[in-house]
């Protein structure tokens, strides 16, 4: 069958983007599902920083590349060996397929699925096939999902069925900004109540690990960002404190309102410098936790001794440490009942047409979660 897609031919043009038109919007031939394989009509699929670090050039990746990773749309064709979706079910995408029989995924942590991840970054399917196709040229796929498009075939294993009457939006940001922002606060750490939390940098994770802090009821939410904008929506959320990065004593600004450094840390900016902020504001006995992703060149260093002397953590969290099978309807669950207001993160919604334009405005930090709705 015939489906329009944004097509990435090559990495690292100059901005802005709306003029040199990194993503091509064409027209390809897409093979029909396989085994464990199943075709989905895109219905909303969100702009994320990890789109936009291929784009840039700093997450290198497998070109021609059909770019989108956070989606949602609705079951059109399954494969064989399905039986546990049916044409018309509801799907959410989780950018890390996980096959549930390696050794990550048998010991409870399929984030890092081992097949998964050569798949991501071959740029393939869970078993290894591609199924778009531009003439004689074959197409990589984007984390296994490639949502910027009309149509895509994806493994069984990047989706997750979702409730049906959940606006296709909302449920598209579960898929990536919630369950990493979230999945960070409430998986990769799990912060007692009463501890101080500070998030580093207010995209859609980051903001989504400002609502994770509020569900382990954090006595104390610093949120720190270069934006005023993205500080007043952080206030509106929750957050106790905001801190703007631009400061140059912002540092200095958090460790005397949390009396010396908070517990728990999260970097959500993907910059050395974000990273090094977030160490700095990391009290004596704290844990300082990295979600984002920055290009795999940039080196964050600290001194050995702090580690040992501070008795300081520093942990990664990838996917939010989730299981996305079981916590995308769980934080599904928790929005319905009001307590994790995600709808918020929501910037505006935009034809698959305006989509180099919408990279600028992310680009720029002028949006959170700009929507493309197909």
């Amino acid at each position: 069958m015939k489906t329009r897609v944004a097509i990435l031919n090559e990495a690292g043009l100059p901005r802005p983007y709306a003029q040199s038109r990194p993503l091509q919007i064409v027209e390809v031939d897409l093979d029909p599902p396989g085994p464990r394989e199943v075709l989905v009509r895109m219905r909303a699929a969100g702009l994320c920083h990890s789109d936009l670090s291929v784009i840039n050039g700093d997450r290198p990746r497998p070109l021609p590349m059909a770019l989108g990773h956070e989606g949602a749309g609705e079951v059109v064709d399954v494969g064989a060996q399905i039986s546990d979706l049916q044409v018309g079910d509801h799907v959410v995408a989780a950018f890390v397929p996980c096959c549930g029989t390696c050794e990550p995924c048998a010991s409870g942590r399929p984030a890092l699925c081992e097949p998964g991840l050569r798949a991501n970054t071959a740029g393939t399917l869970l078993q290894g096939d591609r199924r778009l196709h531009q003439g004689a040229v074959t197409i990589n796929h984007h984390l296994g999902v490639s949502a910027f498009a009309e149509y895509a075939v994806m493994a069984r294993e990047s989706l997750v069925k979702v409730d049906a009457t959940l606006p296709f939006d909302e449920a598209a940001i579960f898929g990536c900004a919630v369950m990493t922002g979230v999945g960070a606060v409430t998986n990769t750490v799990q912060p007692p109540p009463g501890s101080s939390v500070a998030v580093v940098g207010l995209g859609g994770v980051g903001l989504s690990a400002l609502l994770g802090a509020r569900l382990v009821d954090a006595a104390m939410i610093v949120a720190v960002d270069f934006s005023e904008t993205k500080l007043a929506l952080a206030r509106e959320l929750g957050a106790t404190h905001t801190v703007n990065a631009a400061a140059t004593d912002a540092a200095e600004q958090i460790r005397e309102l949390s009396g010396g450094g908070v517990h728990f840390a999260f970097e959500m900016a993907g910059a050395v410098k974000a990273m090094e902020l977030s160490y700095r504001i990391t009290r004596r006995g704290g844990t300082t936790v990295t979600a984002g992703l920055p290009n795999p060149q940039h080196i964050f260093a600290v001194p050995h001794v702090g580690i040992v002397a501070e008795e300081r953590t520093i942990k990664g969290s990838y996917l939010g440490s989730c299981n996305p099978a079981r916590d995308i309807p769980r934080y599904i669950q928790m929005y319905r009942q009001g307590r994790l207001p995600v709808d918020k993160l929501l910037s505006e919604h935009l034809p698959l047409e305006d989509i180099n334009a919408a990279f600028d405005r992310l680009a720029d930090a002028q949006a959170v979660r700009q929507i493309v709705t197909l």
